[in-house]
């Protein structure tokens, strides 16, 4: 079934090009590894001022538990990049799971 991981960040001010830079050379070096993971796709969304979430779509969960090592792989590289998110969160405020409704309005 397929799966999501979501991962809220904020970059420090004036990090904005270099943290976008490092998902784009990211997905050039490893995504071929995410892609043999399960990785379907994946979106980095600006959400507001310095503020993005990661979006990767599976397929299945174990999938994402697959990846998870490259995952925390790029995350130690942008780390610096990374401003604490408050609320005894750190850098990032990750969420995952099974997809539980979905509808293709493409499809419809």
């Amino acid at each position: 079934m397929t799966a999501y991981n979501i991962v809220r960040m904020r970059v420090k001010p004036g990090f904005d090009d270099a943290f976008i830079a490092h998902h784009n050379d990211m997905l050039k070096s490893a995504g071929d590894e995410f892609k043999s993971a399960g990785m379907r796709r994946f979106s980095l969304v600006k959400t507001g001022d310095r503020s993005y979430c990661v979006l990767g779509e599976w397929d299945d969960f174990d999938s994402i538990v697959k990846a998870r090592p490259a995952m925390i792989k790029s995350l130690d590289g942008m780390r610096s990049m990374l401003e604490d998110l408050g609320d005894d969160l750190g850098l990032t405020d990750p969420v995952s799971g099974e997809v539980a409704a979905e509808y293709d309005v493409r499809k419809h």
